[in-house]
């Protein structure tokens, strides 16, 4: 039996997302997947579903939906002040609905990205081994009005759970992202490297899924050609102007400028959540500062 949400208003970038594509990079295929994977995990997790069950990602401005069947749903990540039926809602709590409610969401508190999780997931179409929307591969890059989008079919009365989580409304507005050495970080002069890490970067309007231009450049790099190399999410390019480009989850698979840093996953999750002009400072990460951050996850503080 088929269950759907039908679309009646997209938001201003709205799709649907997992942990994306892995084997096809050799061809060309980006990634993809949540730009804040971090938050998708908890949505599936919250509902009892495995972690890579595909999630709507929605950007800034949410959209406005209604469920055409019972089910169990969630929103996590950014303050987009979501409602039920008229009523303010919790984000990281569970909530049944039937047929014929309506989610949708208004001011902006927080964050840039909010997910929503349904019980079983979404079953949209599956291509190349993913569910993430990607121009080109599958049929729609973003959700317009009218959609209907299938998903898993939970019977009358799914059983319903009162999981809650609360986060730190820090994760929303981190001052720092922690970065390690990129490939050709020794191009970089003393100069360079200093004001690497004692600089505030801004974001530039120039953002999206495929990457974040940064306002301020850096002191330009003498003249290095290097032979079109891998590039993954978290990539920071160096262009000859001096400006610095953070690839994001589409980023093309090569790129020709030097890769002189690598975002962690979690600084790639963070930065997904920051906007245009917000600022950072690069915090370069060593073994010591990892095991620190690694153990630090562990304590009851």
């Amino acid at each position: 039996m088929d269950s759907h949400i039908l679309i009646l208003s997209p938001g201003l970038y709205s799709g649907i997302q997992d942990l994306g594509r892995k084997k096809y990079r050799s061809y060309g295929v980006p990634i993809s997947g949540a730009m804040d994977k971090y938050s998708m995990i908890l949505a599936n997790n919250l509902l009892g579903n495995e972690t890579d069950l595909p999630v709507m990602e929605i950007t800034q401005t949410g959209p406005k939906i209604m469920f055409e069947n019972c089910t169990l749903f969630v929103v996590t990540g950014a303050d987009l002040s979501p409602k039920l039926n008229g009523k303010p809602i919790e984000l990281n709590r569970v909530y049944s609905v039937v047929f014929g409610d309506i989610l949708e969401f208004g001011k902006r508190n927080y964050g840039s990205r909010a997910y929503i999780g349904v019980k079983g997931g979404f079953k949209t179409d599956h291509i190349l081994g993913s569910y993430s929307y990607f121009d080109g591969i599958t049929h729609k890059s973003r959700l317009v009005k009218g959609d209907r989008l299938p998903i898993a079919f939970c019977g009358k009365n799914p059983e319903h759970s009162s999981a809650k989580v609360k986060i730190k409304k820090e994760y929303f507005k981190t001052d720092w992202l922690y970065v390690t050495k990129g490939p050709e970080f020794d191009l970089l002069t003393k100069k360079q490297t200093d004001y690497l890490f004692k600089k505030k970067f801004e974001i530039d309007a120039l953002n999206n899924r495929m990457g974040y231009q940064l306002k301020n450049p850096i002191p330009r790099m003498k003249k290095k050609e290097i032979i079109t190399s891998v590039l993954i999410p978290g990539t920071v390019q160096l262009t000859p102007s001096g400006k610095l480009i953070i690839m994001m989850r589409d980023c093309p698979t090569t790129g020709g400028y030097p890769r002189i840093l690598q975002l962690t996953d979690e600084a790639i999750n963070r930065l997904a959540q920051l906007e245009t002009g917000d600022t950072f400072t690069f915090n370069l990460e060593n073994v010591f500062s990892f095991l620190r951050r690694l153990a630090a996850r562990f304590t009851d503080k």
